[in-house]
């Protein structure tokens, strides 16, 4: 599997997958953006923020899509994530991420 089709590859079966199972979608992008941008019911932790809050996302016990802007920072989260044993995968930048939530 190469660099783009980890980073952007069949997010939207994989989503509704994770959808399915009640995952929660995780916000990774700045306080500034997701103030300016986000989706409702999101839970917000920056990326730079993940490891030293990994316990918040361990106690909600489910399933993690991460988003971003872009799917880089999202990406960078699923790696901590699953280090840490959470299931998760990549949503993608914010418009990928709503396109599949449609």
């Amino acid at each position: 599997m190469g660099l783009f089709s980890f980073l952007f590859g069949k997010k939207s079966n994989n989503i509704q997958t994770y959808l399915e199972k009640e995952a929660v979608i995780l916000d990774v992008r700045t306080q500034k953006e997701y103030d300016a941008n986000h989706i409702d019911n999101a839970i917000h932790i920056p990326v730079s923020e993940l490891k030293s809050r990994i316990g918040e996302v361990k106690a909600l016990n489910k399933h993690v899509i991460a988003h971003c802007a872009s799917g880089i920072r999202s990406a960078q989260a699923v790696q901590i994530l699953k280090a840490n044993g959470i299931e998760a995968i990549n949503g993608g930048g914010i418009s990928a991420m709503r396109k599949a939530l449609e």
